[in-house]
Parts: structure tokens; C-alpha cells; sequence
């Protein structure tokens, strides 16, 4: 019997878009799905996976101390996605276990497309007007009058991988200004992609359009909240890619109440999943979608591909690439 048990947590597409992954992994040990609440407490989701030495994780649960604290022998989380501020890495060290994300790229054309996709998807108001002709109503089509992303001042907060792409999709598909805030990244690296890298208050007062693409820290959530959008132009759009919890979501509902906000776009919540009771569901011009900014076939295919060497590595004594917590006793 192997002495490797792997256990697929709460992702909704891991080895069921590709199959072929699942079978790779069948080679090496036991593989089972598991599906948990996105705030099980550490104790109880450790008793659920007990035994199992292997975990491909999605953004949640959370993977914190206390799970550690009573999990048995865990010799690898790898995360199905490049965040993993839902793993506790400095716990993780403490036990040893190895902890990969994906590498950045994978994932950057899919994310940065989608925040794209969903912003004019806004502007342009195409769900409403497809309900209005599934509903056999296509005269109203002058209810639907949108708006042009061209030349528009776009403000992209973030402008690491996804957000990098942003920048480039606006500029040159769209003939865009772009103002980029990201304390991390120098004027010469923003300036790069085509965008001029400005304070936040900048930002804020002077985009037609902001698009989220950072990454969730302590310091950066609820970023955009009551403040922040008294700031903005009035009948400003925004489309968040990246986290749900940079949005003070209150803040988004009253901003959009008030008019301030003329559309919002994400693809992400503080708490998922979302259900339909979601206050930004009660408005038409909202559009959410279900944290599929990855999903896409040629983005999910690299993504099972490399969890599954990284478990394959782990099998033959190597360690795996793109690990953020690299130590470990198990690895010879």
C-alpha cells in the first residue's frame, strides 16, 4: 500500500475538467475530494483530513495554526492558484510541511481577460440587455444604452502579475490613460507595461474606470471603502479581479445606492461562496461572477498540471518548484 494519501479540498474543477491529473495522482496514492465550509475551525478540518499527507487546496479553507496544531504528518499543501493567504506558511514550517503555488503566469492572461471582460460586460450593459431579449422584449433595446471603454482614464491598483496584464489590455487595445498605484513596484516597472505610476488619492480622484488586481495583506484590505469612493468622479466603474475583502462591501452597496459608484464588476467576495441574497445581486448594475476569473481550459490545464508534479516530486523525494515554504524534513 502506498504511504501517500492526497486530498483534493474544496476545489470545484480539479480533476474533473482534466481527468488525465487524476489519474497521474491514482498512480502515486489513495486520492479523494473533500468539500468543507470556508470557516471550518483548524481542529475540526484537521480531524476531517486526518491521514492524509497530501493536500491540493483551492483559496479555502483556511489552512491556519491551529489546523496544523492538531493535523497529523502533512508533507505538502499545494495550492490549485497563486495566493495562499489562506495557508499559515510560518506554521507550516513549524511542521514541516511544504507549501507551492502556482507560478504567476499561468494564471495572468486568464485573470487580467477576465477583469477586462467583466468591466464591459458594465459598461456596456450586456446581461440586462440579454434578458431583455430572452424575455421577448427586444424593443427595449434603448433602455440598454452603455459605455465606451475607449480613451477613458482607467486607474489599475496593483500592478503585479494579473495586473500588469490590465494595464496592457487597456492601453493598447483601448487606446487607455492608465494610472497604476502599487507602492511595491518601481516607476520603471509600471512605466513598462504603459501606465504612470501615481499616489492612490491620484488615482482615485482622476479614473473613469478602477480595476483590483493586488494582492490581500493587512495593510491593503478594505482599501476601497466610504472614504476612498467620496474621492472618486462620480458615475465611476470599478471591476475587482483580485479579492473580495479589498472592498468594504457596505461601502460598495451604498456608493452604487448613491449613484457615485455607476457600476461595479467582480469576480471575487470577502466570503465565498456567494449565494443569491448578496446584497450587490439586488442591483442591475452589478455584475458577479463566481470567482472564475482561472477558468479557462488552457489556465486550468497548467494549473492540475503543475499541483501534479508537485505531488510527483514530493513522491520521488524532490521538492517541488514554486514553493513558498521550502523546508522540510520528509524531503531528503
Amino acid at each position: 500500500m502506498s504511504k501517500f494519501k492526497i486530498a483534493i479540498v474544496n476545489s470545484s474543477s480539479f480533476g474533473k475538467v482534466f481527468p488525465e491529473h487524476m489519474e497521474r495522482l491514482e498512480k502515486i496514492g489513495l486520492v479523494a475530494h473533500f468539500t468543507v465550509d470556508g470557516e471550518i475551525n483548524g481542529r475540526e478540518l484537521a480531524e476531517k483530513l486526518q491521514g492524509y499527507n497530501i493536500i491540493i487546496a483551492s483559496v479555502t479553507p483556511f489552512f491556519t495554526q491551529e489546523f496544523f496544531d492538531h493535523k497529523d504528518e502533512l508533507i505538502l499543501i499545494s495550492r490549485h492558484g497563486i495566493g495562499y493567504n489562506n495557508i499559515d506558511v510560518e506554521a507550516a514550517e513549524k511542521h514541516n510541511t511544504i507549501v507551492t503555488i502556482i507560478p504567476a503566469l499561468v494564471e495572468r492572461d486568464a485573470v487580467s481577460e477576465n477583469n477586462v471582460t467583466n468591466l464591459m460586460t458594465i459598461l456596456r450593459r450586456t446581461v440586462e440587455a440579454h434578458q431583455s431579449v430572452k424575455e421577448d422584449d427586444w424593443e427595449a433595446r434603448a433602455d440598454f444604452v452603455g459605455r465606451t471603454l475607449f480613451n477613458k482614464t482607467v486607474g489599475v491598483i496593483g500592478v503585479g502579475n494579473t495586473g500588469s496584464g490590465v494595464v496592457e489590455i487597456v492601453r493598447n487595445g483601448f487606446r487607455c490613460e492608465v494610472l497604476a498605484y502599487d507602492p511595491y513596484k518601481s516607476e520603471m516597472h509600471i512605466q513598462s507595461f504603459g501606465a504612470r505610476k501615481v499616489e492612490l488619492d491620484e488615482l482615485l480622484e482622476s479614473s473613469d474606470v478602477i480595476c483590483l488586481c493586488a494582492n490581500l495583506t493587512d495593510e491593503n484590505y478594505h482599501m476601497i471603502s466610504e472614504k476612498e469612493i467620496a474621492k472618486m468622479k462620480d458615475n465611476v466603474y470599478i471591476s475587482n479581479s483580485a479579492r473580495g475583502a479589498l472592498v468594504s462591501e457596505e461601502a460598495i452597496v451604498s456608493g452604487l445606492k448613491s449613484g457615485k459608484i455607476a457600476g461595479f464588476a467582480t469576480d471575487v467576495l470577502e466570503e465565498e461562496p456567494g449565494r443569491k441574497d448578496h446584497p450587490y445581486l439586488s442591483m442591475s448594475n452589478v455584475v458577479m461572477t463566481p470567482h472564475t476569473s482561472a477558468y479557462t481550459m488552457e489556465c486550468l490545464e497548467e494549473m492540475g498540471k503543475k499541483c501534479v508534479r508537485d505531488v510527483e516530486d514530493v513522491a520521488a523525494g524532490k521538492l517541488p518548484e514554486r514553493a513558498v515554504q521550502a523546508y522540510s524534513s520528509y524531503i531528503a
